[in-house]
């Protein structure tokens, strides 16, 4: 056995042992804590957090305080925000593996969002790159309220003109997956033939406007009622995968980017082009323990024994990312995809549709919309996967 893949196996080794680790320390989930008044005398904003790990029953729409932003920091007026899977899996506490890093026995953050857009109210003293009035939109943890603190160089970028701030906000992480997933994993290059797996989600939507821009061949697979959606974003093929399995088929990719994770290993390889590369967004679920992460070892020591590729995405928000995304809104190479808005006080609404797994594109909180935005043209609300 090579060096390499000896490091690959103890990886993996010290991976189950630290989950077995978790497994001891997790031995309940701490009670809700009542929620703290503000201090007196500060002011105060509206704010989606919950206190203990629970279901969609422990969220709160809570009075709390303010934030001031420091001298590196601007203060951001939240006019909307989208909500993600990410979301779900804060609120849950699941996988538990997720919780050497969100808190144990009870979140560390009682926040919850992250994809904003809105207005600069206010900038630290140091900063000089944003100022009040500024349009902006990107990433931060506790976006669901009327309003977060940013850091002038992390994850906040000048809205395009012309773009909604609903569709601002539902660019951060799906935008940010599906950039990193065809440009840095994968290398897309013109000419490559990529499948998405998934297109009509949240992270899919991105992934085919976003594969055609970098002139690559997409083929999107999708529920029957979410073929001409695809079409219309530009894929190029689309596969409707109530009729038709793509492992089966005779095409081959370049590329497979895989939003779903609903078809083993060894069959993607399958459509694989001998030299391609999976791309794996997202994976089972089932496990409450690691989630997907088991497939991420398999997939990793699979990698290990052919020419194919197999590359599980871990995304991060990078401030050059979201001004590049803004210049493909502002090209007209990206339209966001908005199924449903609501209001900040139905937030938990929008979780709930957002975990039965059917929206199309992303699902917008809309937190206090400045005159003039006019609302979104919802593209349905059929009750079916959208995948």
């Amino acid at each position: 056995m090579t060096t390499w893949k000896k490091i690959l196996l103890g990886s993996g080794v010290v991976f189950l042992a630290a989950v077995a680790a978790l497994a001891v320390a997790i031995s309940r989930d701490e009670a809700c804590a009542p929620a703290a008044d503000p201090p007196t005398g500060v002011e105060t904003m509206r704010a989606l957090q919950r206190r203990c790990y629970g279901d969609l029953e422990v969220l709160e729409l809570a009075t709390v305080a303010k934030p001031v932003p420091g001298d590196d920091q601007v203060l951001v007026r939240v006019h909307a925000a989208a909500v993600n899977p990410l979301d779900l899996h804060y609120l849950t506490g699941k996988p538990y593996l997720m919780r050497l890093s969100s808190g144990l026995g009870a979140p560390k953050e009682p926040r919850l969002g992250v994809d904003y857009a809105g207005t600069v109210e206010e900038v630290g003293r140091n900063v000089t790159r944003f100022k009040p009035g500024d349009q902006v939109f990107g990433g931060r943890t506790g976006a669901l309220a009327d309003y977060v603190v940013v850091g002038e160089n992390r994850a906040i970028a000048i809205k395009p003109v012309g773009t909604r701030f609903e569709q601002a906000a539902s660019v951060g992480i799906a935008g940010i997956t599906a950039l990193q997933a065809l440009r840095d994993s994968a290398g897309v290059e013109a000419g490559d033939k990529v499948l998405v797996n998934g297109a009509s989600g949240g992270v899919g939507t991105f992934t085919v406007q976003i594969g055609k821009a970098l002139g690559a061949e997409v083929t999107g697979v999708q529920s029957t009622r979410n073929l001409e959606l695809v079409r219309s974003l530009g894929a190029d093929h689309v596969i409707d995968y109530t009729r038709e399995n793509f492992t089966e088929g005779d095409a081959r990719y370049d590329v497979i980017v895989d939003n779903v994770g609903n078809h083993p290993l060894l069959a993607l390889r399958r459509v694989l082009a001998p030299d391609g590369i999976v791309v794996a967004v997202s994976g089972p679920k089932d496990n409450p323990w690691i989630g997907p992460f088991w497939r991420i070892l398999r997939a990793s020591a699979l990698s290990a024994f052919v020419s194919q590729d197999y590359n599980t995405l871990l995304s991060e928000f990078r401030q050059a990312d979201l001004e590049t995304l803004a210049g493909m809104m502002a090209a007209g190479q990206v339209t966001p995809v908005i199924d449903r808005e609501y209001p900040l006080e139905q937030a938990v609404d929008a979780l709930a549709y957002l975990e039965t797994g059917r929206a199309r594109g992303k699902v917008i909180v809309v937190v206090s919309p400045p005159e003039g935005d006019l609302p979104a043209e919802p593209v349905g609300t059929e009750e079916s996967p959208a995948s």
